[in-house]
């Protein structure tokens, strides 16, 4: 039992020493909410630590500061302590999905029982709401049924217990999150610290029953509930969003610029991410010259997944599909590669003109904010062996959109005119587009 116990605290022999090293690229400084613990502060064992500690320290500030609320009858303090166990109970769902991730998927769940951290998420959200309920209930019943708050000096105590607790923990997660370089976890440090400025209101609140106002520790009670609620509402937010397979877009980011760096003769296309508990599962289609050997193509598929294991220790599985040039359609929302857009305002129109993917593969595109009846486009791109025109003509689902009907040849730095025309009236704008730096043909 005390191996087990030491083992839990990182105190035993399979703790990670203080020199030990991590590794994040977490995608921005964010921490978790209540509820959900971010993955970048898990992928180390060192992170793991830290968060079981975070856990022991606000328990037992919880622990203290709930005798006093039985022994003053402070609900200000009662809110606090709901709020510090709150912070403590986050390491649960994780401890649980820890436990229960270690079986190996089954014909039934064929990807494990990660998912459990997000159930045991929303219980946990739903225990803060009720009790942020409770507790802004005893604040109001206090407001319309005032009582006398007794031991005035153990709540200011119990008030500086919360802000010490909060701010060992915020000192403690710095501490480690700069140590395994997660900027998650620093990140949680700070929140900590935020949390510890309201254990000080509930001081306040006492200074003010002290001074004469009996009516400041409910007031104070019904803040910290306020401040409860916003809580809860961030939580089931995250949780809700990670049930949907909601992924924050710097994960996809990340994954993109990893996977269209690593070799030029790959395109990279219908990105998808999904969290299942703590561990990210991403599926890609990369576009590979046909006349490459399969050794070729599978090398550089090979060292995609490398890059991205190595640069995002939550990654879990990753799934690359293969495809020749032109086999399947990037996903709405422009091309990786696409340069950026020409922006213009004339008499006859005014818009941008791009290069986008359509279900047909690539095509230049002029859409208009503002435009007279009638008007035509045209784009003529200079090349070495000759003009390249593109008619622009109506696209059928948006009359403010002008589409080519084959795709702009290879490479897409040019120099180019775009003419436009209504009746007798002709513009013409030169412009040159460039591909962003490293994706030069």
């Amino acid at each position: 039992m005390k191996k087990t116990i030491l083992d839990w605290l990182g105190l035993g022999a399979g703790t990670v020493s203080f020199g030990g090293h991590g590794h994040s690229h977490d995608g921005g400084d964010h921490g978790h909410v209540h509820g959900v613990v971010d993955p970048s502060i898990v992928t180390t064992a060192r992170g793991i630590w830290a968060i079981k500690w975070s856990f022991v320290i606000l328990a037992i500030t919880a622990a203290l500061q709930l005798v006093v609320v039985a022994l003053s009858g402070s609900v200000a303090l009662l809110a606090d302590t709901i709020h510090n166990l709150g912070d403590a109970v986050t390491a649960v769902p994780l401890w649980i999905a820890f436990r229960l991730a270690r079986r190996k998927p089954s014909r039934r769940f064929t990807y494990g029982l990660g998912r459990v951290e997000d159930l045991a998420g929303l219980f946990v959200v739903a225990i803060i709401l009720f009790s942020a309920i409770v507790a802004g209930w005893q604040a109001i019943d206090r407001l319309l049924n005032p009582q006398p708050v007794s031991h005035l000096g153990w709540v200011f105590i119990a008030g500086i217990i919360g802000f010490l607790g909060n701010e060992a923990v915020a000192i403690f997660r710095i501490r480690v999150g700069r140590e395994i370089a997660s900027a998650a976890l620093v990140a949680d440090g700070y929140h900590a610290r935020t949390d510890g400025f309201t254990s000080l209101a509930v001081v306040l609140g006492a200074a003010g029953v002290w001074l004469g106002f009996p009516l400041a520790d409910p007031l104070i009670g019904l803040l910290i509930t306020i401040a409860i609620l916003g809580i809860v509402w961030q939580s089931a937010r995250a949780v809700v969003t990670r049930m949907l397979d909601g992924v924050e877009p710097e994960v996809l980011a990340e994954i993109d610029h990893v996977a269209e760096h690593v070799s030029g003769q790959a395109t990279v296309h219908a990105v998808q991410a999904r969290w299942i508990g703590h561990r990210l599962h991403a599926e890609m289609s990369v576009q590979i010259d046909p006349t490459l050997p399969l050794s070729r193509a599978q090398e550089i598929v090979g060292k995609i997944r490398a890059a991205l294991f190595d640069h995002l220790p939550v990654l879990s599985q990753v799934s690359i599909r293969i495809e020749a040039p032109g086999a399947a359609a990037a996903p709405a929302g422009g091309h990786h590669h696409a340069p950026d857009p020409f922006n213009f305002d004339t008499s006859l129109a005014a818009g941008r003109v791009e290069i986008i993917d359509t279900p047909g593969g690539e095509r230049m595109r002029v859409t208009l904010s503002r435009h007279v009846e009638g008007l035509r486009a045209r784009v003529v791109i200079d090349r070495p062996a000759g003009p390249e025109v593109l008619d622009l003509t109506p696209d059928p689902d948006d009359h403010h959109a002008l589409t080519s009907a084959t795709a702009p040849a290879e490479p897409h730095e040019f120099d180019a005119t775009l003419a436009l025309s209504a009746g007798d009236q002709i513009e013409e704008m030169r412009f040159h587009m460039a591909e962003p730096d490293g994706h030069h043909h």
